[in-house]
Order: C-alpha cells, then structure tokens, then sequence
C-alpha cells in the first residue's frame, strides 16, 4: 500500500476510502474560478458493487490498496467450495459459491479464470471473455431451413441454455461471449 495524491488517480486503481476498498471508475479535476481545486470522482466498491460519489480536495492523500491479478485453473467443486490451482506455485485454493455463482453457468474444469486478491482475499474471479463449449442437446436441423429464420435453444455442455442458429447440431463445438451468453460462431478447437 502507499499513499498517493488526487492528482494521480486514474480509471481502475484501487483506493482504501472509509475502510473499504474502491476502483476509481471516473474522476474529473476541476478548477473553479474562486475557491481552491478538487477532484470529483465515482467510485465502485470492490466488495458489494455500490458506486459513491466523492469530491476530494486536489491536495488529499489517500492510500492506494494493490490489488494483485492471478491466473487460477478451476479444478472441482466441494460442496459450496470450489477449488483452484495457481498457475505458478500449484497451491490450491477454495473460493466460496457467492463469489463463483455469477459465473456457473459457463465454468467447466481446468478453464483459467482471472482472480483479483487483496492480501489473502478473492475479490473477484472473471471467466476467458470466449469459450468453447460442446451442444449436449438442440432440435435437429429440418432441411430446408436457412440462417435467416433465426436461432433455437441449445443446451451446452455446463447445463447453460443459449440461443444458437438453426443450423448447429448437438454434439458441434460452438464459441460463446461469456459476458453476455451469446454464441458467437461454430469451433473447430
């Protein structure tokens, strides 16, 4: 941790304001025509998500927390734990449901998901932006049909159902945007 001035904030650094953990989501530095300038930042807290408006004076300090970014596979779930290796030292960790749940419904084995850790705490973990998924159950393609007349439901091989064109088969390889669940196109990895 070390202690830094307004003047240095920047979209995405973390600062410890009233006990709590913030990313700076944007900040402004004004300088009214009487009085002396401030910084007029929105902050999200790490933990719960609120956001906060804040205006600081341009010569507060604040400290700036480090927050450090892993690579951890996802090996197992156990029970409400499921548990991660790191990359580089194969330590395993066992991260708690609340903190995966947002992301089961694309999380499979050995998938490496990228974790934010403040000292010994998982504030976060993120799944690839693209994965790679098998269709374990569709409708079957009726020939005659086109791209054009829009998507069915898949089921993939996680349990998530996402809309895929009707052209997709069970047991193809297709590519989904996690973030949003959309598919994406056919995989040949």
């Amino acid at each position: 941790m070390g202690t830094i001035s307004t003047n240095e904030f920047r979209n995405g650094i973390t600062i410890i304001f009233r006990n709590e953990l913030y990313d700076i989501v944007e900040f402004q530095f004004v300088k009214p025509g009487k009085g002396g300038a401030f910084m007029r930042t929105k902050m999200k807290n790490v933990r719960t998500g609120q956001v906060l408006e804040n205006t600081f004076d341009s010569k507060d300090k604040v400290e700036q927390a480090i927050i450090d970014k892993k690579d951890m596979e996802y090996l197992y779930r156990d029970g409400d734990q499921f548990v991660f290796m790191d990359q580089e030292t194969y330590d395993q960790h066992s991260v708690s449901k609340n903190l995966v749940e947002p992301l089961l419904a694309f999380l499979k084995e050995n998938t490496v998901c990228a974790f934010k850790i403040y000292g010994d705490e998982f504030l976060s973990v993120a799944l690839p932006d693209f994965m790679v998924f098998t269709v374990t159950e569709t409708a079957p393609w009726v020939k005659g049909s086109t791209a054009s007349q829009g998507a069915k439901p898949a089921v993939l091989e996680t349990g998530a159902t996402v809309q895929v064109p009707v052209f997709v088969t069970q047991g193809e390889k297709v590519r989904i945007d996690t973030r949003t669940g959309k598919y994406l196109e056919r995989a040949n990895d």
